[in-house]
Parts: C-alpha cells; sequence; structure tokens
C-alpha cells in the first residue's frame, strides 16, 4: 500500500507568475478554495514585462487596488521616437506626448511602468493578507482527467511525492508548459531569430522618466523608466555578430559586449547595471485553452513579440476572465456551459494578436527599403494621428490599453441599447467631481449587477430585489451620453465589467430573465 499522501482542492493552479497570481487573487476574492504551487524557489528575479495598461489597472480597482499600483508604478507621459542611421548618427523622428491620452475613457488614461519582479512580489503580498501561501519549490509531475475530476501528481520541496485530486486544473506554467503538454495541445507559431537583451541600469545625470524608442536596419534600443527609485530598463537586440548560438542560454553576451553600441543608441552613459539578461522570443497561440477540466491561461497559451507592451496584461485578462467563472459554477449558480465561453472570448484576441505584434515587429526591424519606410514614414504617421487629433487618440488608446476587446461573438453577450453592446467592456462615466464614486465604483462587488442610467420603473426595481439582482442607477448625463449608453436603457453587467445584456424599451425584467434561464444563469447563490 503506498504511503503517498493523498488531497482534494476545487481547483489546483500551476504557475505562480502575474497570471497565476492574478488568477488566485481573482478566486480567493471570491472565497473559493486552490492550491496555488510554482517550481521556482519564490517570485520572479527577472523583469521582462514592464507596463501595466489601463484594462488591467480597472480589473484591479475592482479589487480595491489600483491605487496602490499607480502609486508603486512611474507614469510614462512621453515617448521619442528616433532612427538610428548607418553612420552612427540618431535623428529623433517624432516626440509623442502620452499624458492623458486615454482622457474620458478610463480613469487610468496613461501608460504606467512598473515591472513584473516587483509586481509579482505586490501580488504575492496581496495573496498572504488573505491568508494565501503560494507553495514553491513545487512542481506538477503529471496530471489525467475524467468526467468527474482531475488526478494530479505533485512533487514537494522535499522530493516526496503527493496526490491531488482537484475539480479543475488551470495552467499558468509559461511557454514549457506541463498542463498544455499533457493535455497534447498544438501550439503553433516560430520564434524570432533575433537575440534580445534586457537590463536594469542607472544613468549617470539622474533619473529619466520618458520613454526612448530607437530603431534601425535590424536595430531596437528602448529605453523606459520602471522603477520608482530611479532605474531605467533598457530592452534591444544584440548585434547578430554576438548572436551567432541558436539558444539565448547558449549565447554568452554580457553588457560590456554591447555597452558602447547601447550607450550609443540611446544617447546615455550607464553608470551602473543592475541586472542583464538575454533571450528569444515567440509568437505562438494554442490549438485550444481549455479541454475538458483543463484551462490554459497567459504565456502557457500564447506568446507574442514585446511591441505594444500587451503580453502579460493578456494572461491578466485571462485570469480575470476564467476566475469569475470558476467561482460561479463552483458556487452552483451556473452550469458548465459558462466555463466554455472562456475559450471562445479569450483565444480570438490572442490570436489576433500574435499576428499583429509579429508583422509589427518584422516592419519595423526590416532591412532595406520597405523597413525605412515604416520607421520614416509609417509609424511616426501612425503616431501622430494617434496622438495630435481626438479621434487618432481615442483609437490608440482603446488599442494599447486593452480596452477596446469585447466579446460580441460570445454566448454570454446579447442585445443593443445607443452604441453600446453586448460583449463590450462597459464604458467609463467620469462622475466629474474627485468623490470617485462614477459608474465603476460598484464593480467592487465582483458580481452580477444591473445598470441603468436615467429612471427605472418601480416594476424593474422590484422584479431585480426578486432575483437579487443588484440595481445601479445612475442620473442622465451628457458623460454618459458621450460614453454610447442610452437613456433608461437596461446594461446587465457581468462579474468583470463587460456587458452581458444591452436592451431598452418595454418588458426590460423579462428579458432579463430570459437571458439568465437560457444560459443557465442565477445572480444570487
Amino acid at each position: 500500500m503506498s504511503s503517498e499522501s493523498s488531497t482534494q482542492t476545487p481547483i489546483l493552479i500551476v504557475g505562480a507568475g502575474p497570471t497565476g497570481l492574478v488568477l488566485a487573487l481573482g478566486l480567493a476574492r471570491r472565497h473559493v478554495a486552490f492550491r496555488l504551487i510554482d517550481a521556482a524557489p519564490g517570485p520572479g528575479q527577472q523583469s521582462r514585462a514592464m507596463v501595466v495598461q489601463a484594462r488591467t489597472l480597472e480589473f484591479y480597482r475592482q479589487f480595491g487596488l489600483a491605487d496602490q499600483v499607480v502609486g508603486a508604478g512611474v507614469k510614462v507621459e512621453t515617448a521619442h521616437l528616433r532612427e538610428a542611421h548607418r553612420d552612427g548618427g540618431i535623428k529623433e523622428v517624432l516626440k509623442v506626448d502620452f499624458s492623458d491620452l486615454g482622457k474620458g475613457q478610463s480613469p487610468y488614461p496613461f501608460l504606467l511602468a512598473y515591472p513584473q519582479d516587483d509586481h509579482e512580489r505586490w501580488l504575492v503580498g496581496q495573496l498572504q493578507s488573505l491568508g494565501v501561501t503560494v507553495e514553491w519549490d513545487t512542481r506538477l509531475e503529471r496530471f489525467s482527467q475524467d468526467a468527474r475530476e482531475v488526478h494530479a501528481r505533485l512533487i514537494r520541496p522535499d522530493g516526496s511525492g503527493e496526490a491531488l485530486q482537484a475539480d479543475y486544473i488551470c495552467g499558468c506554467d509559461g511557454v514549457r508548459s506541463v498542463v498544455r503538454e499533457t493535455l497534447g495541445l498544438d501550439f503553433t507559431g516560430g520564434t524570432y531569430e533575433q537575440l534580445y537583451y534586457v537590463a536594469d541600469v542607472t544613468i549617470e545625470g539622474g533619473f529619466e522618466r520618458d520613454l526612448f524608442f530607437n530603431l534601425g536596419e535590424n536595430t531596437l534600443a528602448l529605453m523606459l523608466p520602471v522603477r520608482s527609485r530611479g532605474v531605467q530598463r533598457l530592452i534591444g537586440l544584440v548585434p547578430s555578430s554576438l548572436a551567432s548560438a541558436d539558444d539565448a542560454e547558449t549565447t554568452q553576451v554580457d553588457f560590456e559586449d554591447i555597452r558602447a553600441e547601447v550607450e550609443r543608441l540611446v544617447e546615455v552613459k550607464v553608470d551602473q547595471v543592475n541586472w542583464f539578461s538575454t533571450y528569444r522570443v515567440s509568437h505562438r497561440v494554442a490549438g485550444h485553452f481549455c479541454k475538458d477540466r483543463a484551462f490554459l491561461l497567459g504565456d502557457a497559451g500564447h506568446v507574442h513579440s514585446p511591441a505594444g507592451a500587451q503580453g502579460m496584461n493578456t494572461g491578466i485578462g485571462d485570469a480575470i476572465n476564467l476566475a469569475w467563472k470558476l467561482a460561479q459554477v463552483l458556487d452552483e449558480r451556473a452550469d458548465s456551459r459558462l466555463l466554455a465561453t472562456y475559450e471562445s472570448e479569450r483565444i480570438a484576441f490572442a490570436r489576433r494578436l500574435a499576428a499583429s505584434t509579429d508583422a509589427a515587429f518584422k516592419r519595423v526591424v526590416a532591412s532595406g527599403t520597405d523597413g525605412a519606410l515604416a520607421r520614416r514614414l509609417l509609424l511616426p504617421l501612425a503616431y501622430k494621428l494617434g496622438t495630435r487629433w481626438q479621434f487618432g487618440r481615442y483609437v490608440l488608446f482603446r488599442m494599447l490599453s486593452q480596452i477596446g476587446i469585447h466579446y460580441g461573438d460570445s454566448a454570454l453577450s446579447h442585445g443593443r441599447a445607443g452604441r453600446v453592446a453586448g460583449g463590450d467592456r462597459l464604458p467609463w462615466v467620469d462622475s466629474g467631481d474627485t468623490t470617485g464614486d462614477d459608474n465603476f465604483a460598484s464593480l467592487v462587488s465582483l458580481d452580477w449587477q444591473l445598470h441603468v442610467y436615467g429612471r427605472a420603473d418601480t416594476v424593474l426595481a422590484a422584479g431585480c430585489a426578486s432575483m437579487k439582482l443588484p440595481l445601479q442607477v445612475f442620473e442622465w448625463s451628457e458623460a454618459a451620453y458621450r460614453a454610447g449608453l442610452a437613456r433608461d436603457a437596461a446594461y446587465l453587467i457581468r462579474p468583470d465589467g463587460y456587458v452581458a445584456l444591452a436592451t431598452e424599451g418595454d418588458n426590460l425584467l423579462e428579458q432579463i430573465a430570459e437571458y439568465a434561464q437560457t444560459r443557465g444563469l442565477r445572480f444570487a447563490g
């Protein structure tokens, strides 16, 4: 008889990077039990992801935590686009004002730099405050699943094994995901041949708060502020003469090998190097994000070029999407059909993102006439259109910030009222004062709610009370009109802040009840 211990948990989360940590936070805030394991000895010491986008901050606001992140990060207000010429010269092509780029669209209308390693440690601290401990040095050896549960075997820090049964397993375990490989899912795409470097440094002359984006033929060098204590992040391509190995792990390059080239491109003198690493970037998307009781999130399901600073934020979006659905199914407030919407909602965006960032990266570092045209004309033109006119700023911010992600084709999305349709992110309506009492304030409930902008009649109010569906009524305003909302319409809001049902006219209550019944949903436990 085996002496190996056996335990049970509703959910096993494999991987404690930003995606797994946010998934854990979303479950913990909803009082769902889980285990969170990671093969590493502790939070990451290296940081490639640097930018926290506005949509991620909006999600953190639902947890009551956004102000902490903003306070710890650095707002990037100005970006400089520059071209490196073969003769060694550097020419500024465009200066972009990023301050309040998304004014009126989000409570967080800016670009925020907050490095991944600091970010992970902060998330671990938030979980600890909720009584959750990450099980470091614990790896998933294997798992299988049947119609009822997942059967996993873990290896503990002391080398002993543990048999574990779970209702669901969530693979947040990165590019080399054991969960994905066990499921036998395709991970199609490729790896860029270019070798990247990344470094945290201090520079002579003091802290630089602007973003510098230097491009050239087979040349890329970025410098941005990432730590409020005065550290710059340098990212770029290692010169091809030094990047001859097939694997970044076997390529022996240190900062001194590239110091002269980096300092020439960014036009600074590096005073101290705190950390340096090299790596290669892949662009891949798994064939599926779920299979029976197993789910893939973050880099386990999709990896991208760093163009646009979207990768980490997309993984966090996966976690937010799945957390509330798992919680509602386990609480018997929804049937398993709800879980099927996770893949349909998240995989389409991941595919578009991988394709678009791949194309953008290849274009801006290309050699020859095509590359020069992209660097000198197309990219500057795009940024000029995107920052100098109101509509351009609107479009650019929606693209970069991820507030434009929508789920219009989801089985959970239905109807339209005004310019807002089912599947859209709930538009932000600025309260116009300093109280913070805007239409996002009620989203801290992390649950279903109904929004009406204007007047809600007594029948609707009584019906919502009967269904235990919280009703939020806001005064009709010019800001609500500008946001695309319709007066006196009903907007059923999902726990993640997206519009599920948008409807107006008569029989609002009947439409809401039918929506819930046909999708197997209950608004309260």
